[in-house]
């Protein structure tokens, strides 16, 4: 990726929890309990979404002071069933998304190029770079985003 794309993408990257907010404006409060024929209901969505960015916040951390460090995957539905996201509160999740997304912008903001070409081993996906990392992240929330427009439109027929 080159230094500007690069730029951009941090930008938005940055910008991951006013969009996160923005979207859930979009569907009211009353729905985000609600199961889906398949997935999560809107709710665990957003607990995914921090448990997901407190592995990203350890993963960049590796990336730039471990190169070539391993990185495990996990098993994001096991997450959801063991930890009891329908239990958790959204309203702390998205807190904690916040401050984990934004410590992580702030440090990514301003790396050299060349730490841009450190690499982890990921036990799922292989070799990741940070601009992999980046890519990644970037495209989290906007993905799942998408995923509470589909919960949405479900409940919405449901309930019409």
């Amino acid at each position: 990726m080159d230094k500007p794309a690069r730029a951009q993408k941090i930008e938005e990257y940055g910008k991951a929890h006013e969009y996160l907010v923005a979207a859930l404006h979009r569907f009211p409060d009353q729905m985000h309990n609600f199961m889906p024929k398949q997935g999560w209901s809107i709710h665990q969505i957003v607990v995914h979404i921090t448990d997901s960015e407190a592995n990203s916040f350890v993963r960049c951390r590796r990336l730039i002071a471990e190169p070539g460090s391993a990185v495990l995957g996990y098993d994001e539905g096991g997450w959801a069933d063991a930890l009891h996201y329908a239990d958790q509160s959204a309203a702390d999740a998205l807190e904690l998304f916040k401050w984990l997304r934004l410590t992580s912008y702030k440090l990514i903001k301003d790396l050299p190029d060349v730490t841009w070409i450190h690499t982890i081993e990921h036990s799922e996906n292989g070799t990741m770079t940070m601009d992999d990392w980046l890519d990644t992240y970037t495209a989290h929330v906007p993905d799942h985003v998408s995923q509470m427009q589909t919960v949405f439109d479900e409940w919405k027929a449901q309930n019409g």
